[in-house]
């Protein structure tokens, strides 16, 4: 899964969510994405190779929680 925006680091998205920012995740293809529960993300954005993952909360369809 990836977020709306494409974060370079996981450092930056920690940052985002942290300091408020409306940060929203996506399936590329198929799949359901949960708006409550647990997700796994990866960054930064195809094609460019994943330099970081991460595990996330997310509550109402955006991301509150990242480990």
């Amino acid at each position: 899964m990836y977020t709306n925006i494409n974060f370079k680091t996981k450092k930056a998205l920690k940052e985002a969510v942290a300091s408020g920012k409306a940060v929203s995740v996506y399936q590329p293809g198929l799949g359901e994405i949960p708006n409550n529960g647990t997700v796994f993300l990866e960054g930064p954005h195809y094609p460019e190779p994943h330099g970081w993952y991460a595990e996330a909360e997310v509550r109402d369809g955006l991301v509150v929680k990242v480990r």
